[in-house]
């Protein structure tokens, strides 16, 4: 697992003494910093991004760090690798859900509870599937249609769809949520 605390990569790349994602300079220069990580992602990796010593984020920076990190060619981890959010607050969804629906993009979200949630541009159906797995740990796509009273090639398809997304893992078999404990 890869863990990236953004409260010290924002210290550092930004070199502000404070704790708040401000601007969209301070913005691309975390993200460039966290591209360079998940560059060395591998297969199947998971990498934590931890937002726990975040204070305020604003639009610019959610467009930069969130939103942009998830879609930029440089960032070939999510050809690889899994992306968790945690640390988020609600303070911070705000923002990261606008320039998600904005950009038709979602990621999966663990809060300090430990509780996670599929958050930004996805369907009823897929949120439904998500929670589903996430509820159920690793299933397969067999069992799934079955708990959902749905035919196989649709859950089929929704699962295939979150898996290219990588908002779930496949492991050849079954499906689960991307987690820190399967890295």
């Amino acid at each position: 697992m890869t863990h990236i605390d953004v409260g010290l990569v924002l210290r550092h790349s930004a070199k502000v003494p404070y704790a708040d994602l401000v601007t969209r300079t301070t913005g691309a220069a975390v993200r460039e910093c966290i591209e360079r990580e998940l560059s060395a992602l591998h297969d199947g990796d998971v990498a934590f991004l931890d937002f726990s010593a975040i204070g305020m984020m604003d639009y610019s920076c959610a467009d930069e760090v969130v939103a942009k990190l998830l879609m930029s060619p440089m960032s070939r981890h999510r050809d690889r690798g899994y992306v968790v959010f945690h640390g988020i607050t609600d303070a911070h969804l705000e923002a990261i859900e606008d320039v998600l629906h904005h950009h038709g993009l979602a990621l999966v979200v663990h809060f300090a509870d430990g509780g996670a949630r599929l958050v930004g541009a996805v369907n009823a159906d897929e949120r439904l599937v998500w929670d589903m797995v996430y509820a159920q740990g690793n299933s397969a796509a067999t069992r799934l249609a079955e708990v959902a009273g749905r035919e196989i090639e649709a859950m089929t398809q929704l699962l295939d769809v979150l898996h290219r997304r990588h908002l779930l893992r496949f492991d050849g078999a079954s499906y689960s949520a991307p987690s820190l404990a399967q890295s």
